[in-house]
């Protein structure tokens, strides 16, 4: 379902604009259909009709998600996995500080090596009002200010729920504009439709490699978009909006995590409004990839500091429950998983400038 269907439901009670806006603010919010100001209590503001379709539209919007299983960590995040009213699932987190990542298809396309989620391609789109419901689930647990669409999914590939739903976020849910986090590996039709909103998210780019012909390998079915194209078109948009683009860097032990590819950063990034967020592989039974060492996380981190690059080491939620992005959708609906079905990249480093290895 829609939010704009939603809101059509509405309006056929007769409710004016303003009657629909309050209802809709409420549910965006994670408050019962009825809260408002309270110098205008809903039997003195809301149309009889309106109050009395809201049970049945409370029971359908209850039913958009629902959570099945939830899987708190050890870093204060929280998995949930999100059942859907047609009983497929998906995978919502609860991170540190109040923020939420949210799913926007089941399954996924771009079939990264390094991610479940991906294993059986795209199932079907979430709809923008699932994607909505997934807040409300979170805001029911704790407090949520920020979204980050970057659960299971590419959201360029579901464009228009997706924008629906930051829209609504960044308007009737009362979330700041550079709270809503599109996250992509980068499309075209991104640095076209986000710049043209009225509610602009911050961007987030997948990058994880800054060598061409190794990003094809680890994201098979991503744009080609050279990783120096990328950066510019995501700079321009970084200018427009006055927000800094997250690069996303999964470090795979012997596959990008090399001085060279380090070098290959400082380069890209030299001068641009850029953080980057280093992402130790949450590993999984099912793939042969691994985390580097703490150690050698540690020394990387270090390295891009020391060439300007604004770093962060971000580890991926709920590592401690086996929760990495599509393992709860895959081990909770008893999906066989053989140890590996993808092509499974071989340590290929290139020799470290800096160490001389």
């Amino acid at each position: 379902m829609r939010i704009e269907a939603i809101r059509q439901t509405l309006f056929a009670t007769g409710a004016k604009d303003c009657h629909v806006d309050r209802v809709l603010r409420a549910w965006a919010q994670g408050k019962p259909l009825t809260a408002g100001p309270s110098r205008h209590p809903p039997e003195t503001f809301l149309p009889l009709a309106l109050r009395n379709a809201l049970p049945g539209l409370h029971n359908e919007l209850s039913a958009l998600a629902r959570v099945r299983s939830e899987h708190p960590g050890d870093d204060g995040s929280a998995r949930l996995l999100v059942e859907l009213a047609d009983g497929q699932t998906v995978e919502s987190v609860l991170l540190p500080r109040d923020g939420l990542c949210i799913s926007t298809q089941i399954g996924c396309a771009v079939g990264c090596t390094f991610c479940m989620t991906g294993r059986d391609g795209l199932l079907r789109q979430v709809s923008s009002g699932e994607m909505v419901a997934q807040v409300i689930l979170g805001r029911a647990r704790r407090k949520v200010t920020r979204v980050v669409f970057m659960g299971m999914g590419e959201p360029s590939h579901n464009m228009e729920n997706v924008l629906d739903a930051i829209n609504f976020l960044g308007t009737a849910g009362g979330i700041g504009h550079k709270n809503l986090v599109f996250s992509t590996v980068g499309d075209h039709r991104v640095f076209e439709r986000l710049p043209q909103e009225t509610v602009k998210p911050a961007l987030a780019i997948s990058l994880h490699s800054t060598r061409a012909e190794l990003r094809a390998e680890l994201l098979p079915k991503a744009p080609r978009i050279a990783p120096n194209e990328l950066v510019e078109l995501a700079e321009h948009y970084a200018r427009t909006t006055s927000y800094p683009i997250q690069y996303q860097w999964t470090l795979l032990e012997g596959i990008n995590d090399s001085y060279a590819e380090m070098d290959g950063i400082a380069r890209l990034l030299a001068g641009k409004y850029a953080i980057m967020n280093l992402i130790p592989y949450n590993a999984t039974a099912a793939l042969d990839y691994r985390r580097p060492p703490v150690e050698r996380i540690t020394e990387l981190t270090r390295y891009l500091h020391a060439q300007g690059i604004r770093t962060t080491v971000r580890n991926s939620a709920g590592q401690d429950v086996d929760g990495g992005c599509g393992q709860l959708r895959a081990r909770e609906s008893a999906i066989a998983l053989p140890r590996s079905t993808g092509k499974i990249l071989k340590k290929r480093n290139t020799p470290d400038a800096a160490s001389g290895v």
